[in-house]
């Protein structure tokens, strides 16, 4: 009986043990992930910032970030800065979003992307993902590259 009771609590324990690790698994790039469902990874990640753990939804976002795009803004704190800071900090924890394609060939997928941040103003974002072309891990993957300043749509109410 002590050994089944040991053997439940073993299946038990590994069973909870593997969903937290699961939890705070980031998505990342793979050549099978489309360019509009790169940016609702992104986006949905950013709606909810610190769902997984203190600004898992910023890191999420930078998983498929362009290399070109993180030389750019620098590394992952940095890029946390940028995020956080004045021009794009409407998209931490906002409450809707839309994406919409507004153009795209077999290398580039150019989106309309706006959202409803959590003081009820709309802004809108040119949101562009490339394919990446080079040898490596990301070959063939869909990634950031440029993300718009916002341009602010007005109030909800």
């Amino acid at each position: 009986m002590l050994k089944k009771l040991h053997l439940t609590f073993s299946v038990v324990l590994f069973f909870f043990l593997n969903i937290s690790f699961l939890k705070a698994d980031l998505l990342i790039p793979n050549s099978s992930i489309l360019p509009a469902e790169v940016i609702k990874i992104q986006l949905d990640a950013l709606k909810n910032n610190d769902g997984e753990f203190k600004d898992s939804g910023i890191e999420q976002t930078w998983n498929f970030a362009h290399p070109n795009n993180k030389k750019n803004t620098g590394p992952l704190p940095n890029f946390k800065m940028m995020i956080k800071g004045n021009s794009y900090q409407m998209l931490l924890n906002h409450l809707s979003h839309t994406i919409t394609e507004i153009g795209s060939s077999d290398k580039w997928a150019q989106f309309e992307v706006v959202i409803l941040d959590n003081e009820k103003i709309y802004h809108k974002f040119n949101w562009q993902v490339e394919k990446f072309t080079m040898d490596g891990p990301l070959q063939g993957c869909w990634l950031t590259t440029v993300v718009s300043s916002p341009i602010p749509l007005g109030s909800s109410i």
